[in-house]
Protein backbone atom coordinates (compact mmCIF):
# COMPACT_ATOMS: atom_id res chain seq x y z
CA UNK A 1 0.00 0.00 0.00
CA UNK A 2 1.50 3.03 -1.12
CA UNK A 3 1.07 6.66 0.92
CA UNK A 4 2.06 10.15 -0.47
CA UNK A 5 5.47 8.14 -2.18
CA UNK A 6 6.29 5.58 1.04
CA UNK A 7 4.98 2.26 1.48
CA UNK A 8 2.84 1.32 4.34
CA UNK A 9 3.19 -1.96 5.79
CA UNK A 10 -0.61 -3.82 6.45
CA UNK A 11 -0.55 -4.97 10.09
CA UNK A 12 -1.78 -8.78 10.38
CA UNK A 13 -3.52 -10.07 13.59
CA UNK A 14 -1.67 -11.58 16.25
CA UNK A 15 -1.43 -15.17 15.70
CA UNK A 16 -3.52 -17.43 18.33
CA UNK A 17 -0.31 -18.36 19.52
CA UNK A 18 1.18 -15.20 20.14
CA UNK A 19 -1.58 -14.14 22.28
CA UNK A 20 -1.15 -17.48 24.76
CA UNK A 21 2.28 -16.71 25.45
CA UNK A 22 1.95 -12.83 25.88
CA UNK A 23 -0.65 -14.32 28.76
CA UNK A 24 1.79 -16.80 29.89
CA UNK A 25 4.77 -13.83 30.10
CA UNK A 26 2.16 -12.18 32.30
CA UNK A 27 2.04 -15.52 34.62
CA UNK A 28 -1.77 -16.38 33.61
CA UNK A 29 -3.64 -18.09 30.99
CA UNK A 30 -6.38 -17.63 28.86
CA UNK A 31 -8.58 -20.08 31.05
CA UNK A 32 -7.75 -18.03 34.13
CA UNK A 33 -8.45 -14.55 32.47
CA UNK A 34 -11.72 -15.58 31.92
CA UNK A 35 -12.74 -17.75 35.04
CA UNK A 36 -11.60 -13.94 36.77
CA UNK A 37 -13.94 -12.30 34.17
CA UNK A 38 -16.70 -14.29 35.65
CA UNK A 39 -16.88 -16.82 32.29
CA UNK A 40 -16.54 -20.11 31.55
CA UNK A 41 -12.79 -21.73 31.58
CA UNK A 42 -12.79 -22.01 27.92
CA UNK A 43 -15.35 -19.18 26.31
CA UNK A 44 -12.30 -16.49 25.73
CA UNK A 45 -11.08 -18.90 23.33
CA UNK A 46 -14.03 -17.80 21.09
CA UNK A 47 -12.03 -14.45 20.81
CA UNK A 48 -9.48 -15.97 19.34
CA UNK A 49 -11.33 -17.40 16.24
CA UNK A 50 -14.45 -14.71 15.73
CA UNK A 51 -15.16 -11.14 16.56
CA UNK A 52 -16.24 -10.75 19.67
CA UNK A 53 -15.90 -7.41 21.39
CA UNK A 54 -16.36 -8.34 24.97
CA UNK A 55 -13.76 -11.37 24.77
CA UNK A 56 -11.16 -9.09 22.88
CA UNK A 57 -11.48 -6.55 25.60
CA UNK A 58 -10.75 -8.70 28.48
CA UNK A 59 -8.06 -10.47 26.93
CA UNK A 60 -6.14 -6.89 25.87
CA UNK A 61 -6.53 -5.37 29.04
CA UNK A 62 -4.61 -9.02 30.48
CA UNK A 63 -1.98 -7.85 28.21
CA UNK A 64 -2.02 -4.18 29.12
CA UNK A 65 -3.54 -3.28 25.38
CA UNK A 66 -5.91 -2.22 23.43
CA UNK A 67 -7.60 -4.65 21.44
CA UNK A 68 -6.78 -2.98 18.19
CA UNK A 69 -2.91 -3.61 18.95
CA UNK A 70 -3.91 -7.55 18.51
CA UNK A 71 -6.48 -7.51 15.99
CA UNK A 72 -5.89 -4.73 13.37
CA UNK A 73 -8.27 -6.51 11.02
CA UNK A 74 -11.15 -6.43 13.25
CA UNK A 75 -10.86 -2.54 14.48
CA UNK A 76 -9.50 -0.71 11.64
CA UNK A 77 -11.19 -0.44 7.70
CA UNK A 78 -9.46 -0.44 4.58
CA UNK A 79 -8.59 3.49 5.10
CA UNK A 80 -6.74 2.92 8.20
CA UNK A 81 -9.84 4.42 10.01
CA UNK A 82 -10.54 3.03 13.37
CA UNK A 83 -14.13 1.21 13.69
CA UNK A 84 -16.26 1.90 16.41
CA UNK A 85 -17.11 -1.02 18.33
CA UNK A 86 -19.50 -1.91 21.20
CA UNK A 87 -20.28 -4.15 23.86
CA UNK A 88 -23.54 -4.86 23.71
CA UNK A 89 -25.23 -4.62 27.18
CA UNK A 90 -27.49 -6.99 28.65
CA UNK A 91 -31.28 -6.16 28.28
CA UNK A 92 -32.96 -5.81 31.65
CA UNK A 93 -35.70 -8.37 32.55
CA UNK A 94 -39.16 -6.87 32.86
CA UNK A 95 -41.19 -8.39 35.59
Amino acid sequence: MHTKGRIMKKETDWHPADIIAGLRKRKTTLAAVSREAGLGSSTLANALARPWAKGEMIIASALGLHPSAIWPSRYFDENRQLILRTIRQKKKKTE
